[in-house]
């Protein structure tokens, strides 16, 4: 209700301006009437603006200015090569449309060239240059990157932007235990890959108060800052790889590194429980993929010597069927 009583306002003083101050020596009816149209023409664009985010409309006008000053200086330096009156001015006046034009196209189409952190990369070196990996909330508590990280496979500077960690503070500070709990598993994670020397841990003050999700903001840094994005996380991972940004998946990896096992081969396992069907029992390997082994009921509790069936692959990873037809040991 406020903002319509002020658009309101704002076309009433136009069209008291219009009539009181009729421009181009118009009647004062036609003053009022082109006041009018001026007030809702910048309404119209008041409410266009509003729609977009703020960083295009930084990034535009930015472009748009740049465009400016270019076609400015392009116009005064090359009207001083023709000598008639005409082509000089057309000289003149062309760069100063066309510039600003495609500077401000660039600045909406392009708006990571005119962030900082792309300029500051535009005057550096490839050497100098710095290889950014954003963690995001989900990664941090999961915990494993810390393993990964001291082995030293991962480089560059990890990022956690003061978005995630005030994400992260929240879930520990939970009501809720098991929130709470892994919460504060998060921020020992974090405390860990601080103290650590195989990488460098870099707080980011980096914000976008536009974007209200946590991943979308996290997909928008990762484009500012060039930077990779590190998850175990399936629709940020999806998201993240259709808008070009690339993304480390720690649960990939895991399943990238979990030992080969072929339908004939023969393995150790512990029967841990009993199976869903007749006579099965269930055991689990050490990076927890699950075996389900006919015959095994029996063997609960105990290390037999099973013969490996078939392996089937899930999203979730690998299952294992086996038949034990030995004995325990």
């Amino acid at each position: 209700m406020g903002i319509i009583l002020v658009r309101v306002i704002i076309l009433a003083i136009i069209t008291a301006a219009g009539y009181f101050y009729p421009p181009f020596n118009l009647s004062r009816q036609l003053g009022a009437m082109a006041g009018l149209v001026l007030g809702f023409l910048i309404i119209w664009l008041e409410v266009k603006l509003r729609r977009v985010q703020f960083r295009l409309l930084w990034t535009g006008s930015a472009g748009l200015l740049l465009g400016i000053l270019i076609g400015w200086l392009v116009g005064s330096i090359y009207q001083s090569v023709f000598k008639v009156a005409e082509t000089a001015a057309f000289i003149r006046l062309f760069p100063l449309i066309a510039f600003p034009y495609i500077g401000f196209l660039l600045g909406v189409k392009k708006p990571e060239w005119f962030e900082p952190s792309f300029l500051a990369h535009f005057f550096q070196s490839e050497i100098e240059q710095h290889i950014y990996k954003l963690l995001d909330t989900s990664v941090i508590i999961d915990g494993r990157i810390a393993e990964i990280c001291e082995t030293g496979f991962i480089d560059g500077e990890l990022v956690v932007p003061q978005f995630v960690l005030k994400e992260l503070q929240l879930v520990a500070d939970s009501a809720d235990a098991l929130k709470r709990q892994r919460g504060r598993r998060g921020l020992e994670v974090l405390d860990r890959l601080q103290k650590s020397p195989k990488v460098k841990v870099m707080i980011s003050e980096v914000d976008f108060p536009e974007v209200k999700e946590v991943d979308s903001k996290l997909i928008e840094c990762a484009k500012s800052l060039k930077a990779k994005i590190i998850t175990n996380d399936f629709n940020l991972n999806k998201i993240a790889k259709l808008q070009g940004i690339e993304v480390l998946n720690i649960n990939e990896l895991a399943n990238a590194l979990r030992p080969v096992v072929l339908p004939g081969e023969t393995m150790r396992v512990f029967i841990l429980k009993e199976g869903k069907e007749k006579d099965q029992g269930v055991a689990y390997l050490d990076d927890g993929t699950m075996v389900v082994v006919d015959n095994a009921r029996r063997m609960m509790g105990q290390t037999v010597d099973i013969t490996v069936t078939s392996v089937l692959q899930t999203t979730v990873g690998k299952m294992i069927f086996g038949r034990y037809n030995g004995e325990a040991h």
